[in-house]
């Protein structure tokens, strides 16, 4: 009679996978995964490599006080350093909390946001090469879109029709809304010409298709191989998916339309220290400037609240509102002069 038995126990996975593996079940973005990687990763270092069991509030506070003294990071930095260890400690290492409250947070200084003129609008995107990322910009600033929603567009949301396109799953995983300007149906219609011709392509070299979020993959096997998933902006090299490891086709990389904007703003002499979310903030600011409603904004941004976009009106006060006593004092007309003789025959 033979003997049961027990298998070996199978190894516990390292920290940083199982900390991969609780991001990904959330359906956490690819960048998030990353930055609390980089983060637990830096802290177990701090720490002399010992792992976070054996450590708490007292080690977390020390980490976090050495990135803001010695390394002098920003609040926001600070923040998102602190949320990557919350989310080790209660999601992946299951363990109680009860010093939460013992760790202080930064305090962020909420700033005016960087915005354009429209003279400055108008020679940074005449100052990008004709193409993609040329009009990559003329969408954010003519939508209000994030940059990585206009990158990650698919093709059946863009609804020439009805003149709107439709943002899935934005910040805070809402779709919302947005127009789809007159000045660019015809540069989108040739765009789409053209990734269908990448679609085309693929799909006779029998390549894998696009990546599809979460499990729609699963739900409609045939849809990444689909013209309708297809990105609008898609890249021109094939590249491998770091989550599954399938070579397939990406949209255009942010990081490159970053670089064409940052050319484009030096060609056109702008100083600001502007970015793609500067285009997003003109956005707002310009509508704001020619009489549109506050809430209407609000959801064409996908703000949750309206405090959020409130920030836009304060930069309306800055550069539209009342002028400065300094200019009213120029602007008068001087005094009259008294004569030197009049002078002389006043009494005393």
């Amino acid at each position: 009679m033979n003997s049961l038995t027990t298998p070996p126990p199978q190894a516990e996975p390292r920290l940083l996978d199982q900390l991969r593996s609780a991001l990904r079940y959330r359906h956490l973005s690819l960048s998030t995964e990353k930055l609390y990687v980089y983060w637990v990763r830096a802290f177990v270092k701090f720490h002399g490599l010992r792992h976070p069991r054996e450590m708490g509030a007292a080690e977390v506070e020390a980490f976090l006080a050495h990135l803001a003294e010695a390394r002098q990071v920003s609040a926001s930095t600070h923040k998102q350093a602190l949320s990557a260890l919350l989310f080790l400690y209660r999601e992946v290492l299951k363990i109680d909390l009860h010093w939460l409250t013992e760790i202080g947070r930064p305090r962020t200084v909420r700033r005016l946001p960087v915005v354009l003129t429209s003279d400055e609008v108008r020679r940074t995107l005449a100052a990008m090469a004709p193409g993609v990322h040329q009009l990559v910009a003329q969408l954010l600033y003519g939508t209000g879109m994030r940059v990585m929603e206009a990158l990650r567009l698919r093709v059946k949301d863009v609804d020439f029709d009805h003149g709107a396109i439709v943002v899935r799953e934005a910040k805070g995983g809402k779709d919302r809304v947005v127009m789809l300007p007159d000045s660019l149906r015809e540069p989108l219609r040739l765009q789409l010409q053209a990734a269908h011709a990448v679609w085309a392509q693929d799909r006779a070299a029998g390549r894998p298709g696009v990546d599809l979020p979460h499990a729609l993959a699963v739900k409609y096997p045939r849809a990444p191989e689909s013209w309708a998933w297809f990105w609008v902006f898609p890249q021109v090299t094939l590249a491998t998916d770091p989550r599954s490891g399938i070579k397939r086709r990406h949209h255009i990389y942010d990081e490159t339309f970053r670089r064409a904007l940052q050319r484009a703003l030096r060609e056109a002499s702008i100083r600001k220290p502007a970015s793609p979310h500067t285009l997003r903030h003109s956005f707002a600011t310009h509508l704001l400037q020619r009489g549109a409603d506050i809430r209407t904004v609000q959801e064409l941004l996908g703000h949750a609240d309206v405090s959020t976009t409130m920030i836009y009106t304060h930069v309306l006060k800055v550069t539209g509102g009342v002028p400065s006593p300094l200019d009213v004092l120029m602007n008068q007309p001087p005094p009259l002069a008294v004569p030197v003789q009049r002078l002389n025959e006043m009494p005393l």
